[in-house]
């Protein structure tokens, strides 16, 4: 079994940690712009770990259902 380099591994981690950070602030400029637009609150910001985990339930659960008809 191959182990990731440690460089690959900081590499990889701070990409993660970047991109995380670019989607909570454009989910948040949203929300502002969409609360300064509508004085409604438009409820809590998205959940993005949470619809993720959501859709690959879904995909496995479809993968699941296709191979036992077949």
């Amino acid at each position: 079994m191959s182990l990731i380099k440690p460089q690959i591994l900081a590499a990889i981690s701070a990409a993660m940690q970047s991109y995380l950070a670019d989607e909570e602030a454009a989910a948040s400029q949203q929300q502002a712009l969409g609360l300064a637009a509508a004085s409604v609150p438009s409820g809590p910001p998205v959940n993005l770990w949470a619809l993720s985990g959501r859709q690959e339930a879904m995909q496995m659960r479809q993968l699941m259902q296709r191979r036992s008809f077949r």
